[in-house]
């Protein structure tokens, strides 16, 4: 079963990004009881979780790498790279293969939501909570009906020098 939820998101996937209302489509996913959403276009594929091989000094968020398809792919959980508790994975627990910055990454998230149009004039900027709390990989907040989602950017999210090393011990 856990496999049809991954394969239905993916029909989506290739539908242009830009919707009609001049809003963009976002693949929506949870994290515990919270929606985020990365832009569609930057998603490459939906996968159900898999083990992964790990890497030596690498940091806690970082699973270990996978090898999709002839390429190794590093894959990040997102609920430790958010400061989250880390939960038992479930059939719904899914690897999100993304591009950051030209290299293929993995996200593991609890699990596929949707895929949405949020039109701009739904789209505010991330919440200020002073210098303490970084939210600079978030593009803004997105309301989608009576939704909230949490708008990654996963190039700020995912391009850091600990990322950069991962992506050169994977290669």
């Amino acid at each position: 079963m856990a496999a049809a939820q991954p394969e239905t998101a993916m029909k989506d996937l290739h539908q242009p990004s830009e919707s009609a209302t001049g809003g963009s489509q976002f693949l929506t996913f949870n994290l515990g009881e919270e929606l985020y959403g990365v832009d569609i276009l930057r998603v490459q594929e939906i996968k159900g979780y898999t083990a992964v091989t790990k890497i030596p000094n690498t940091p806690s968020y970082v699973k270990g790498v996978l090898n999709l398809r002839g390429t190794i792919v590093p894959i990040v959980e997102l609920r430790t790279k958010f400061g989250m508790p880390t939960i038992e994975y479930t059939m719904v627990t899914v690897i999100i293969v993304v591009v950051v910055k030209e290299k293929v990454m993995g996200l593991v998230v609890d699990g596929v939501s949707d895929v949405l149009d949020i039109d701009k004039k739904d789209v505010q900027a991330p919440p200020n909570f002073g210098a303490r709390i970084n939210v600079s990989f978030m593009n803004g907040i997105g309301k989608s009906g009576d939704k909230l989602v949490a708008l990654l950017d996963i190039d700020r999210m995912l391009s850091g020098e600990d990322m950069q090393g991962v992506a050169a011990a994977a290669a």
